[in-house]
């Protein structure tokens, strides 16, 4: 677990580096905080309006960006009922802090919505307050009262909100009948606190708190905002009640909300081409170490088959693909992704074009074979390349080879002819083939290489080790030759990086051959 939040980390540091060389460094003067308010209006105003005057007396107005988002939240059974489930919430909160991804932090006075914030903080970036965090902090720094009475809905009770965060306390609730009587009716009834009214609603209130002090409470807790937001009036009438929201407050303006260790997700641009994106998709499955679903990566595919060809870019003035390959990178970035692959060799032409825009980094499937190389295939001084001729062209291997201890060798004309037909041809891999003649011209110009000295071969196009698989030891014309595969490299490398780790398959191929 260490080492998947070490790489976690170390790709948020790259983001960060990208973000500062772009300019887009965050603004250390400022904080900004949203409140949700939606979710019953009066609760939120109340909130906010603490919020503000605890910065005023602060001197620290300055200091904070304050945003309050009254997108309402419309009740599936209106106002005027306690509502008995979630009824919908999770998908409102879900778009309503999607778009407030750029706060540092979200107040959510609802107790409702948080016994579901473990869910909601796994799927949006912005960072929620937990006010069960800040109560609990409260109760620590009161001298931890032993008795807490507890005034919240139904709901929130039967999920057991306050026994998760107060497991060291006597918890005492109203009765059924005065909950359905006087809490419910004070809260949800036509003259109650939803509709506006308070002072009625205050008695009812007074009488529920009373109720618990009989039970041995020391403290009450509202457990509901409405109720949080009309705490005062309580307190000034001797009740020993926390004001939930001035307590939600000050714990948002002491302890900022702690960015929560993100859930690695590897983003994919995908279609180019659609087979060999469905293999590395299966690669990354195959060398995840798992025992059930959740144990797998997430993953994050933008599959366009209609980004323009790299190859015919590169070797005949095609239309340049710079810009379709950005824009699904960024889609997959807008979408959280951690790291982004790109499982085809010539794409990787475009990468120094693309990555100083980016704030998540790209893993290089090139620099990564290279390194496979440098690190498990020693001793072997000739590496040949089979890929398309627009990688050839481009010379990316070339480049991401400069340096290392071994030389890089491409096919001649003719041979390099049978590789494009192989890929391309009627009868090629991206025609759907496979087998006969596509693996026919694969194997020519793969001897060819091997016949010039190469004892370790990169199939590198996607596409090609849908024909030869990787293999340590594949025998070419009486000779043993290692065949690399950069998909199978890039997934090892991905599944790495989210930190995980499988005795199955590890970054080496077994038994790695020197050439006879």
């Amino acid at each position: 677990m260490r080492g998947r939040h070490r790489a976690i980390a170390e790709l948020h540091n790259r983001r960060r580096a990208v973000r500062y060389r772009r300019g887009m460094t965050p603004d250390f003067h400022s904080r900004h905080l949203a409140v949700v308010g939606g979710l019953g209006r009066l609760a939120g105003a109340d909130l906010y309006s603490k919020l503000v005057k605890a910065l005023s007396m602060r001197g620290e107005t300055d200091r904070y960006r304050l945003t309050l988002e009254q997108h309402g939240y419309q009740r599936p059974d209106g106002h005027h009922t306690e509502p008995a489930d979630l009824g919908g919430r999770e998908l409102y909160l879900y778009d309503t802090l999607g778009a407030l991804a750029r706060a540092d932090g979200v107040l959510l006075p609802c107790f409702m919505s948080h016994t579901c914030i473990d869910a909601l903080q796994a799927e949006v970036e912005v960072p929620i307050v937990n006010v069960m965090d800040a109560l609990a902090r409260h109760i620590d720094e009161i001298g931890r009262p032993r008795h807490l009475g507890i005034l919240c809905t139904r709901y929130v009770r039967e999920h057991r909100l306050f026994e998760r965060y107060f497991p060291g306390q006597t918890l005492a609730y109203v009765s059924h009948d005065t909950h359905e009587q006087v809490v419910a009716s004070a809260v949800y009834g036509e003259r109650g606190l939803m509709a506006g009214h308070t002072h009625g609603a205050i008695d009812k209130l007074q009488r529920a708190c009373e109720e618990l002090l009989r039970q041995g409470a020391e403290v009450i807790v509202p457990g509901t905002s409405e109720v949080a937001a009309v705490a005062h009036l309580l307190a000034q009438r001797g009740l020993p009640i926390v004001d939930t929201h001035q307590v939600y407050v000050d714990f948002a303006l002491t302890h900022p909300a702690p960015h929560h260790a993100r859930t690695f997700k590897l983003g994919i641009v995908g279609g180019i081409g659609p087979a060999a994106t469905v293999d590395f998709m299966q690669k990354i499955v195959r060398h995840t170490a798992a025992e059930r679903d959740q144990d797998h990566i997430r993953l994050i595919v933008d599959h366009n088959p209609q980004i323009p060809d790299r190859t015919a870019n590169l070797v005949a003035n095609g239309t340049d693909p710079t810009l379709a390959l950005y824009s699904a990178c960024k889609r997959l970035e807008a979408n959280g992704a951690s790291a982004v692959a790109m499982p085809c060799n010539t794409a990787h032409a475009y990468v120094e074009r693309i990555q100083p825009n980016l704030a998540t980094p790209i893993v290089n499937m090139l620099t990564e074979t290279v390194r496979h190389i440098a690190t498990y295939c020693q001793g072997h001084d000739t590496v040949g390349l089979l890929a398309t001729s627009g990688t050839i062209a481009s010379r990316v291997y070339h480049d991401a080879a400069r340096g290392s201890p071994f030389n890089v060798i491409v096919p001649d004309d003719a041979h390099q002819a049978e590789v494009m037909d192989a890929i391309y041809g009627s009868q090629g891999v991206k025609a759907g083939y496979t087998e006969g003649r596509c693996k026919q011209s694969l194997l020519m110009a793969l001897e060819h290489l091997v016949r010039r000295g190469a004892s370790v071969v990169i199939l590198g196009c996607t596409e090609l080790p849908l024909v030869l698989p990787e293999h340590a030891a594949f025998d070419v014309a009486g000779r043993t030759v290692v065949l690399l595969d950069p998909t199978a490299i890039l997934a090892r490398r991905c599944v790495a990086l989210a930190g995980f780790t499988n005795a199955r398959a590890t970054d080496r191929p077994a038994n790695l051959a020197r050439v006879n």
